[in-house]
């Protein structure tokens, strides 16, 4: 399969960058890693008149980390950030997704900021985001902005990113103390679009009961669904949770739908199973028990 015709342009700095996204307007495709662009355009279910790689540009593959969490540039491929000791001291979450993404040849060069803006809601990343709370930063001739998680995902396939905008980072938020992570998935194969998947955090106070719980499921909606199931979790040890309560209230706040892979009801029952696996596994982790 061919792409359809398209004007490429590999600009050299990042202002050269956006100034051909401004250009572009609308029409203007952003190439990173590609590898979800590449198979869109291969298939013809994209056709931009303008595609912009932006791997030349400098300064764009960097992780930051440090005690408020982790900035990842838009050139930082996933198995770079699955790899990054700073990286998974502040938010283990990220290691524990990507690890879960596709395969490693696909994680060499796919970029975890290009996930994000790609927006697909059966993937890993976007769930991360959501349920920390994080955000990408936006940068067009204009000036830069910062896009809330919550704000970002604005439908499948879709984000707030306006036409002219080059996504140049993400951040992703530390915990507080005695918080733990984890994500599980289902998938028909390894490596594939998970059928349903569950990124949880958890914190405990200083009793060791659980004073906060969250989590944020994927292949169940538009957008990442993120629940806070504090309320059916605590404020009790994680030994004297009621988990079919939990799973039960998981599975009400969702409402995926079907298709070849699963039946809506087994994806709601799936999410519910693996809300609790992921809260049991990040309520371990912030215990001291390993993440």
């Amino acid at each position: 399969m061919k792409p359809p015709p398209f004007d490429y342009r590999r600009p050299a700095t990042l202002g050269e960058a956006l100034d051909v996204l401004a250009e572009a307007g609308p029409g203007g495709k952003v190439l990173a890693g590609g590898q979800s662009l590449i198979p869109l355009l291969n298939m013809r279910l994209a056709a931009p008149a303008r595609v912009v790689d932006v791997n030349r540009v400098p300064g764009l593959d960097g992780i930051e980390a440090g005690p408020s969490g982790v900035r990842v540039g838009a050139l930082a491929r996933h198995a770079a950030v699955e790899r990054s000791p700073g990286a998974a001291a502040a938010q283990p979450l990220l290691r524990q997704a990507l690890r879960l993404v596709a395969h490693p040849v696909i994680r060499n060069r796919g970029t975890v900021v290009g996930s994000l803006v790609h927006a697909d809601p059966a993937a890993e990343m976007p769930a991360v985001l959501a349920l920390l709370g994080g955000s990408v930063r936006l940068a067009s001739l204009d000036g830069e902005r910062e896009v809330p998680a919550a704000e970002f995902f604005t439908g499948p396939m879709e984000s707030a990113a306006r036409p002219g905008e080059l996504a140049v980072s993400a951040f992703f938020p530390a915990l507080p103390a005695r918080s733990g992570t984890a994500f599980h998935e289902v998938a028909r194969r390894h490596g594939d679009y998970a059928v349903a998947g569950v990124a949880a955090a958890v914190t405990l106070d200083d009793d060791l009961r659980i004073s906060a719980a969250r989590v944020a499921c994927v292949s169940v909606g538009p957008v990442p669904v993120v629940a806070d199931v504090t309320a059916a979790c605590g404020p009790r040890p994680a030994a004297s949770v009621d988990w079919d309560a939990v799973a039960a209230a998981v599975r009400d706040l969702v409402e995926p739908e079907g298709d070849i892979h699963a039946t809506a009801d087994y994806r709601r029952h799936l999410t519910g199973v693996l809300a609790v696996r992921a809260l049991r596994d990040a309520a371990a982790a912030a215990h001291g028990e390993g993440s």
